[in-house]
């Protein structure tokens, strides 16, 4: 059985990435409706929770019925991120994860989040100084490397090991790929199966299938999967992942009405969050993928992708439920 702290899986582990503007408590509580294992809140700025952002105080609000949950936090200075931890400490997670491994050109250039990886030392410094100064567990995200020329993830694997962390993430990309090309998970399997590795190895990146959780876990041996993306316009993946991986049953395609009930319920939690107008924009994101596919519908999307009105979203909803109720 996997354990990370106090945290104890049933078989096949399935995680939520963390993902900023998705992974909200709106978008939080459909995926733990689906069964998602654990979460993990949006990645904060240390910086910000220092200066009392209020924006990143808002990020790392958590609640007991979405436990487990992590909150992930990212800097580029080992002082500051020390500090951020402590802070998120006060707000009880269940974990804090920190962030190597986010490509963005903001945030990567300026040497956080995967841009870590271009120093080692500094990476390896700022994870002990978090482990010692925190009575939680520490876990990490991160890729494999900041280029193909500097695939460097095995070595850096067994030296945060040595830290004290209980967990570690691997995306199977560099930064330089940032999310194009195919995930490499020959290599996260070879970390996986390394003897010389005996924290739990956490596979992430294109599982956007039941049939590919599976092969993560029985080809590459990995302790657990972490789907992001795809969960995006489709919380009920973590439900169609864990029915194949538990019981062996492909669970049909939701019809569009089927969606719609839950894209309503959605709705409904991100305008609770943050007010009306601030909701209805965060869930345009997921309305594209909520319909990806669908005929005839671009007249219907640009309608719904202007509106900033929370009673004529869920009008337009219904009508889409109405005319496309055969599918």
């Amino acid at each position: 059985m996997l354990k990370i702290g106090k945290i104890e899986f049933d078989s096949f582990p399935v995680l939520l990435a963390p993902m900023e503007d998705v992974t909200d408590p709106s978008f939080r509580v459909l995926c733990k409706e689906h069964g998602v294992d654990l979460m993990y809140t949006e990645f904060v700025n240390a910086d910000g929770l220092i200066r009392g952002a209020k924006k990143g105080f808002k990020k790392i609000e958590i609640f007991d019925y979405e436990r487990p949950i992590g909150i992930q936090i990212y800097g580029n200075e080992i002082e500051p991120v020390v500090a951020a931890a402590k802070i998120v400490e006060r707000y009880q997670p269940d974990l804090i994860d920190l962030n190597f491994g986010c490509p963005v050109k903001k945030i990567a250039n300026r040497g956080a989040g995967s841009g870590m990886m271009k120093d080692v030392p500094k990476f390896i410094e700022m994870t002990r100084k978090v482990v010692q100064a925190v009575n939680i567990p520490v876990t990490v995200k991160t890729r494999l490397g900041w280029d193909d020329k500097s695939k460097n993830i095995v070595e850096i694997a067994e030296k945060l090991q040595d830290t004290g962390i209980q967990a570690l993430t691997i995306h199977g990309r560099t930064r330089a790929q940032m999310y194009k090309g195919e995930a490499d998970w020959t290599l996260i399997g070879e970390i996986a199966q390394n003897e010389n590795i005996g924290i739990p190895i956490i596979g992430n990146g294109d599982i956007d299938s039941p049939q590919l959780a599976k092969e993560a876990f029985e080809l590459h041996k990995v302790d657990a999967i972490m789907i992001g993306r795809a969960s995006i316009g489709r919380p009920w993946i973590f439900k169609d992942v864990k029915d194949y991986l538990q019981k062996d049953v492909l669970n049909r395609e939701l019809t569009i009405p089927e969606k719609v009930k839950i894209i309503k319920r959605h709705l409904k939690e991100s305008v609770d969050w943050k007010e009306e107008r601030g909701g209805v924009l965060t869930i345009r994101r997921h309305y594209v993928q909520y319909f990806k596919g669908l005929p005839e519908f671009r007249d219907t999307k640009i309608k719904l992708l202007r509106s900033d009105s929370y009673m004529e979203n869920l009008e337009i909803l219904d009508y889409i439920a109405e005319k496309y109720e055969d599918y």
